[in-house]
């Protein structure tokens, strides 16, 4: 079966960095837009990033955008966050996502089709 795994998640102070890595197995990892969302306590989980299956487009955030990156290596079928210049308020649960098709919602969280179990990712201040 499908299974999307994550991790490097942590405690990290303001103005620090993270990688995120997203192992994925059971499907062709090349077919697949790879994404990332987040979810904070109390809030709704967001759309962060998404790479397509090329790796040659991205999107991003306006909140995350120029501090975060995301890569994908087909070797390895893992799918990466970068994360740089952090701050509080990007404390959240982290996810990776997999789709095959890119359209205009791409940024909507049910238009994925599978979802890895998340990792916790805490900015202190």
């Amino acid at each position: 079966q499908v299974q999307l795994i994550e991790s490097g998640g942590g405690l990290v102070q303001v103005g620090g960095s993270l990688r995120l890595s997203c192992a994925a197995s059971g499907l062709t990892f090349s077919n697949y837009i790879m994404g990332w969302f987040r979810q904070a306590p109390g809030k709704e989980r967001e759309f962060v990033a998404a790479i397509s299956q090329s790796g040659v487009s991205t999107l991003y955030a306006d909140s995350v955008k120029g501090r975060f990156t995301t890569s994908r290596d087909s070797t390895q079928k893992t799918v990466y966050l970068q994360m740089i210049s952090m701050k509080p308020e990007d404390t959240a649960i982290y996810y990776c996502a997999a789709r095959q098709r890119w359209t205009g919602t791409i940024r909507v969280g049910r238009e994925y089709d599978y979802w890895g179990q998340g990792t916790q990712v805490t900015v202190s201040s």
